[in-house]
């Protein structure tokens, strides 16, 4: 198993959630995620200014495998996406908490207390 941060925030669906000084979150997929998506191929961002619902698609990961959506975390408006993995996206492969995928500022900042820790996260990936 891998390591799982226990600084970061998770969703049930594989996303991990930094929170940011300035109150901005940083968000990308876990390794448990590019793990069992396998090599990436693609990686299709969204528009900064875009406003995303709360565990709602935002960004489509394609692998060798298959194509998977990525979900919204919390609901909020997009202030950064890293144009760097539309390039390089077997970046997420190599280390999939260093390579973000969007940094946000939340409608509701409390909302990213009802994600799960990183032991909840780890009972949820555990399980398949």
């Amino acid at each position: 198993m891998s390591s799982i941060p226990a600084d970061l925030k998770y969703t049930d669906s594989h996303e991990w959630v930094r929170r940011e000084p300035d109150g901005s979150l940083t968000m990308g997929i876990t390794d448990h995620a590019q793990e069992a998506l396998g090599d990436l191929v693609f990686i299709e961002l969204p528009e900064v200014g875009t406003h995303v619902a709360a565990r709602k698609p935002i960004i489509v990961v394609e692998s060798v495998k298959a194509a998977s959506d990525v979900h919204a975390p919390v609901a909020g408006t997009i202030i950064a996406v890293n144009e760097a993995l539309t390039s390089e996206p077997e970046s997420l492969n190599t280390d999939a908490y260093a390579a973000w995928l969007i940094k946000m500022t939340p409608d509701n900042p409390a909302d990213v207390d009802t994600l799960l820790s990183d032991d909840g996260y780890r009972t949820v990936s555990d399980s398949g």
